[in-house]
This record gives structure tokens, sequence and C-alpha cells, in this order.
């Protein structure tokens, strides 16, 4: 299904594929995200020793995340615990793998 912003069309793997970009564009995201993915999973407190940032702004950052639907949570009061959300993950691996995989010949005149 294709929706028009403005008057160009975007497909649903582009609005899909912005969604994770922006998620990405910051480094602390980043580093939760490699944080994550190299354990099972990791409650928010575990976070805050790991970098060194209040509480408020990791959940915000986890909330992008949460939000792009690159990670999902688990409330087990009084902590939450974030994952890596392994179907859009491999989404994003192959959305952007095959972004800059692509054969392209550059011809500047």
């Amino acid at each position: 299904m294709q929706r028009t912003l403005s008057t160009v069309e975007y497909s649903g793997e582009e609005e899909k594929m912005a969604v994770f970009a922006k998620a990405l564009s910051h480094p602390v995201r980043i580093k939760i995200l490699k944080l994550l993915d190299s354990q099972a999973c990791c409650f928010t407190g575990e976070l805050t020793e790991i970098i060194p940032m209040a509480q408020s702004t990791i959940s915000q950052h986890l909330k992008a995340l949460l939000e792009a639907g690159l990670i999902q949570g688990e409330i087990n009061p009084p902590k939450v615990r974030y994952c890596i959300n392994r179907e859009n993950w491999l989404k994003a691996h192959a959305f952007f793998t095959g972004f800059f995989m692509r054969d392209r010949e550059v011809k500047c005149s």
C-alpha cells in the first residue's frame, strides 16, 4: 500500500525504513541496541550502570526504540525487561542490507 505525503508517494518499505533509521539516529540508541543484542535480555536498571545517564534519559531512548519496533519490553514489577524484537531486527537488517548493497554505478560529469 502506498501513501501520499505531499506530492511524493512512499512505499510501506520506505516508510518502515525511515522509522528504523530515525530510531537508529542517536548514538545512545545504537549503544543500547548493541548491548541488548549481545545478551538475551537486559533490565533498564542495568542500562544506567553501563551507560552513565539519568534513568529518564535512558527511558526516552528506550521509548523511541520501542515505538520503532526494534525492541520489546516485558513488565516485571518493579522493572521492565527489554529485548531485541527479533522479527523487526531482521526486517531492518534486510531493508538496510538491500539498500546499501545495491549495485550502483556512480556517474559524475
